[in-house]
């Protein structure tokens, strides 16, 4: 479902930038910051690498044909964060979205994909983009993995921070996002909410709701960022 233009869009100097969350209760948040204004497009893709995808690659595709192609795409919503670094509550940008869990089991351990000789197993989002969102929010900068199983174990989250040391916190679509970004040669960026910490899951002490409001103050604060962002930068730089 998209937003409509009167809910869900901000003027961004005709910069078209598509904002992808999971649900639609991060999708809500993320369209509190943009009332009343004109430019983006927020779309709840699902949960998952392959719906976000395939969402995503989809409303990419449509917006081409029809003459509007997206400038960015941004994956946005909740998360769980890797403890002390990302404290629930806090705000994580990646500077690399990567997959955490895709690959194969060996004897020596887990090989990503790439190690297979397949595909990739990251993406980098434009270094000035990062950096003017980390400014205008406050946020921290790392790695943000996606994954398609979500931790549950001491074990596990001490693995994917063994494998990934720069790892702030894990979702399950920001990687999926990012590949159909890249199929259509547009930047990607992700932005997360910590509700949780990463490792045994303890419903009780998961802050959903206060993680939604920190996501709608951040994106509060991304207007003058987006006004003024080059939307011919090379993802890489």
């Amino acid at each position: 479902m998209v937003v409509p233009p009167e809910e869900g869009l901000l003027t961004t100097s005709g910069v078209r930038v598509l904002i992808a969350t999971a649900v639609s209760v991060e999708r809500d948040a993320v369209a509190q910051a943009f009332e009343g204004s004109a430019g983006i497009e927020v779309l709840a893709v699902g949960v998952g690498p392959a719906a976000s995808a395939a969402a995503t690659a989809t409303a990419l595709t449509t917006a081409a044909l029809g003459g509007t192609p997206y400038d960015l795409v941004v994956s946005a919503g909740i998360a769980g964060g890797f403890q002390p670094e990302a404290p629930v509550g806090s705000l994580v940008v990646a500077d690399e979205i990567t997959v955490a869990d895709l690959g194969a089991e060996t004897p020596e351990g887990f090989a990503p994909v790439t190690a297979l000789g397949f595909g990739t197993v990251t993406h980098t989002p434009p270094k000035s983009l990062v950096r003017d969102v980390t400014t205008a929010t406050g946020a921290r900068t790392g790695t943000i993995l996606t994954v398609s199983t979500v931790t549950g174990s001491t074990e596990r989250a001490a693995d994917l921070r063994t494998r990934h040391p720069r790892a702030l916190a894990e979702a399950m679509e920001g990687f999926g996002v990012a590949e159909a970004a890249a199929a259509h040669g547009v930047p990607v960026l992700e932005i997360r909410a910590v509700s949780n910490p990463v490792g045994p899951r303890d419903r009780a002490a998961w802050r959903i709701g206060e993680a939604l409001q920190a996501l709608t103050a951040a994106f509060g604060k991304l207007t003058p960022v987006l006004e003024s962002w080059n939307r011919h930068e090379h993802p890489g730089n």
